[in-house]
C-alpha cells in the first residue's frame, strides 16, 4: 500500500503560479508521499510532450511513482460525429499515459455539472449505452499498453455505488475497474461507509477525501459550500478532520486486504499545502492504527 497525493490537492498553488507541476512532484516526495496522481487542471501535458517527459523524469529522480491520470470525459453526445470526436480525444490521453510510463487512468463518462433532470435514474438508463460504448472503446484501446481504465463515483449522474457497478458490469472488460472515492458518495447522498463496502471489490485505486456536512435546511452561511444531489450542504475538509468516519473506512479497507495505491485529495478552504500534508500524515497514522 502506497500513500500519495493528487495534483488537484495543490491546485490553488498551481493556479497562483507559486508551484509548477514539477515543483509538486518534489514537494510530495519531501512530505513522504510515495506516488503522485496527475489531474491536469492548472496545467496540461497532452499538448506539451516536453513537459510530459520532464514530469516522468522528475518523478523518477524524486523516487515517487506516477500512479494515476484522471481526466474529464463525456460520452453522452448528441451526434455520432461528436461521440467519435470525444473518443478520439480520450485516446490521445491514453497515449499520454503510456508516454508517462503509467498503467492506470480514470475517465468520466458524462459531463460533471448536470441539471437536475439529468441526475435521474431514467436519464442514466437512457444514456447508459453511450457510456458503455465509449468506455469499452477506451478500455480496448488502452489494453494494448497494459493500462487499466476506470470509472470513478464522480459526477452527478454516475456517483452512487449501484450506478458505478451498472457501468462496470455492462462494459465487462478485465482492464476496466473503479477508482473508489470514499467521499464522493455524499454528493449523491449515499452513506460513504455503505458505498465503500459495495464497491471495494471492484476498486483498483482509492481516493481519500473528507467533507463537512450540513443538513439541507440549515444553511451554514459563507464559505466554499456546494449542494449534494438532494440539497445537503458539503464543504471540503482536511482528511480526518471532517464529518466522514475516515477511521472506520480505513479499517474497512485494510481488513479487506486491499494493497493498492491510496491517493489523498484536498479541496477545502485551508491553505492547500498545509492541508495536504496534514491529510497525508493523518491517513498514514490511521492506517498504522487500524
Amino acid at each position: 500500500m502506497r500513500i500519495g497525493l493528487s495534483t488537484y490537492s495543490l491546485l490553488n498553488a498551481i493556479r497562483s503560479g507559486e508551484m509548477s507541476v514539477l515543483d509538486v512532484i518534489r514537494w510530495i516526495a519531501d512530505q513522504g508521499g510515495e506516488h503522485m496522481e496527475i489531474v491536469p487542471y492548472g496545467f496540461s501535458l497532452v499538448d506539451q510532450p516536453d513537459l510530459a517527459d520532464a514530469v516522468r523524469e522528475k518523478a523518477q529522480e524524486a523516487g515517487i511513482a506516477l500512479s494515476n491520470y484522471s481526466m474529464p470525459a463525456n460520452f453522452v453526445q448528441g451526434t455520432e460525429e461528436e461521440f467519435q470526436a470525444e473518443v478520439r480525444r480520450v485516446m490521445m490521453h491514453v497515449d499520454l499515459v503510456h508516454r508517462l510510463g503509467m498503467r492506470h487512468m480514470r475517465h468520466d463518462v458524462t459531463a460533471f455539472r448536470l441539471p437536475p433532470e439529468q441526475m435521474t435514474i431514467a436519464w442514466f438508463e437512457e444514456n447508459l449505452p453511450l457510456m458503455v460504448r465509449g468506455s469499452r472503446l477506451i478500455a480496448d484501446y488502452a489494453a494494448q499498453f497494459g493500462i487499466t481504465t476506470t470509472i470513478e463515483n464522480h459526477g452527478f449522474s454516475v456517483q452512487a455505488s449501484d450506478r458505478v457497478q451498472r457501468v462496470l458490469q455492462e462494459v465487462a472488460r478485465p482492464n476496466f475497474r473503479t477508482t473508489l472515492d470514499v467521499g464522493n458518495f455524499l454528493c449523491a447522498d449515499e452513506d460513504p461507509v455503505v458505498g465503500v463496502k459495495k464497491n471495494l471489490p471492484y476498486a483498483s485505486l482509492i481516493h481519500f477525501k473528507d467533507f463537512y456536512i450540513r443538513p439541507f435546511d440549515q444553511d451554514p452561511g459563507e464559505g466554499e459550500w456546494f449542494r449534494s444531489a438532494n440539497g445537503q450542504f458539503l464543504r471540503g475538509a482536511i482528511v480526518g478532520q471532517g464529518d466522514i468516519p475516515i477511521r472506520k473506512i480505513v479499517k474497512l479497507i485494510k481488513d479487506s486486504g486491499y494493497d493498492g495505491d491510496i491517493t489523498v485529495e484536498f479541496e477545502g478552504m485551508e491553505e492547500c499545502r498545509t492541508a495536504s500534508r496534514i491529510g497525508m500524515n493523518n491517513l498514514r497514522r490511521f492506517w498504522e492504527e487500524a
